[in-house]
């Protein structure tokens, strides 16, 4: 089920999407939105707007879950399959530009994959 109606709420979890271009964590979006909304709410529409190809997700190299825009996605259908970074130094987490090939595995259905490059970043490397 995705989100049918774009209530107060998920207009403004989107707001906080378009005001940055940048992955986002769901850590951060609970501590941002905390005046606006619980945890919980927080947590259901970011599952719905993913449901619906809005938004991917993927995870750190700690374990926690980031969301970022979706390009090119459907409801159901995530054609997302490119690389993420992450900064050791600041913690910065971003989408590469560059598609990265999932090669075919005999007799499995490959249905996602996650690449995640950790190092530093331009300004942290500078």
């Amino acid at each position: 089920m995705g989100v049918i109606r774009k209530t107060k709420s998920v207009k403004t979890l989107l707001n906080v999407f378009e005001q940055n271009n940048d992955a986002i964590s769901v850590v951060e979006l609970v501590k941002k939105l905390h005046q606006e909304m619980n945890k919980t709410t927080v947590y259901r529409i970011l599952e719905r707007l993913e449901e619906d190809g809005i938004l991917h997700s993927f995870m750190d190299k700690d374990g926690i879950k980031w969301y970022a825009q979706c390009s090119d996605c459907s409801v159901g259908h995530h054609s997302d399959s490119h690389p993420h970074f992450q900064c050791r130094e600041c913690g910065k987490v971003e989408c590469l530009t560059f598609d990265v090939t999932i090669p075919k595995i005999p007799n499995h259905k490959v249905d996602s994959a996650e690449f995640l490059f950790v190092g530093q970043c331009e300004k942290c490397s500078a």
